[in-house]
C-alpha cells in the first residue's frame, strides 16, 4: 500500500503565528503623522490590525475625520511599508508555544507553510528577521498570486507551492478570512482566539479551537484529516 501523503499545515501570519500588533500600529502612526493626524491605539483598531496597511490607513483617516484622496493612499502605504519593512522585527513576536508546536510537526515529518494578506516580502522578511523562515516549505502573501484570501486559489496555491496535498492539509488561521479560504477550498480548519478577529472566532465555525499552540499535535492534525475523508467518502 502506497504510504499516505505527508501532511500540511498552513498557518496564517499576523494574529496566529505572530502577535505583530505593536509594529503595526506604530508604522500606522508614522504614516498618518505625514498627514498631521493624532495617533491611534491598537484599541481604536481591534480587527483592522491584520487586514492590510491600505485598510487600516483608511480607517485610522475616518477615525481623525480627515478625508483622504484616492491618489494620495499609494504614497501612504508606501510610507508604511518603508517604515514597517525597516524597522522588522520590532516587538513581534511568536505566540506562546508555537516555535515547540512547529517542533512537534516537523519531527513528525510534517510539511508547514504560510498564507498570508500580508505582502510576500514583508511575510519573507519578517520570518526571517525572527529566525523561522526555515520552518516553512513556502511563504505566500495577498501579492503573490492574483488572488487573494479567502478566495480559494490563495490557499490552493500555497500547498502546491509547498509540494503538499489537499487531502491531508490543515490551514490554522485567527480570521474569518482565514475559516472561509479553508472552506472555500474544502480543508479543515483549526482557529485560534488570541488574534484579530472583531467576532469570537466560534461564531466562524472552524472545526477546531485551540486556545494554546500547546494543544496542536500530530494526533490532533491526525484526527481532523480523518474526519475530513470520512466526511468525502460519505
Amino acid at each position: 500500500m502506497t504510504p499516505a501523503p505527508a501532511p500540511l499545515v498552513v498557518f496564517d501570519l499576523d494574529g496566529t503565528l505572530l502577535d505583530t500588533h505593536a509594529d503595526l500600529v506604530e508604522s500606522l502612526n508614522h504614516t498618518i503623522a505625514a498627514l498631521g493626524l493624532e495617533p491611534v491605539s491598537y484599541d481604536d483598531l481591534t480587527h483592522l490590525v491584520g487586514q492590510g496597511a491600505r485598510v487600516m490607513i483608511e480607517r485610522a483617516c475616518r477615525l481623525r475625520g480627515h478625508s483622504l484622496a484616492e491618489d494620495g493612499l499609494p504614497l501612504l502605504v508606501e510610507r508604511f511599508v518603508a517604515h514597517y519593512a525597516g524597522n522588522m522585527p520590532g516587538h513581534t513576536e511568536p505566540y506562546p508555544g508555537l516555535v515547540a508546536a512547529m517542533n512537534r510537526l516537523k519531527s513528525a515529518g510534517y510539511r508547514l507553510a504560510v498564507c498570508t494578506n500580508k505582502m510576500e516580502s514583508l511575510a519573507l522578511g519578517l520570518l526571517d528577521k525572527l529566525e523561522l523562515a526555515h520552518y516553512f516549505e513556502a511563504v505566500t502573501g495577498g501579492d503573490t498570486f492574483q488572488y487573494r484570501k479567502p478566495d480559494a486559489r490563495h490557499l490552493t496555491g500555497t500547498i502546491e507551492r509547498a509540494g503538499g496535498d489537499i487531502s491531508r492539509t490543515v490551514m490554522i488561521g485567527d480570521s474569518i478570512n482565514d475559516i472561509a479560504v479553508a472552506r472555500n477550498a474544502a480543508v479543515p480548519s483549526i482557529a485560534v482566539p488570541f488574534g484579530y478577529s472583531d467576532v469570537p472566532v466560534s461564531s466562524l465555525d472552524p472545526d477546531v479551537i485551540i486556545t494554546h499552540y500547546d494543544e496542536l499535535t500530530p494526533e490532533l492534525v491526525e484526527g481532523l484529516l480523518k474526519g475530513s475523508a470520512a466526511k468525502v467518502a460519505v
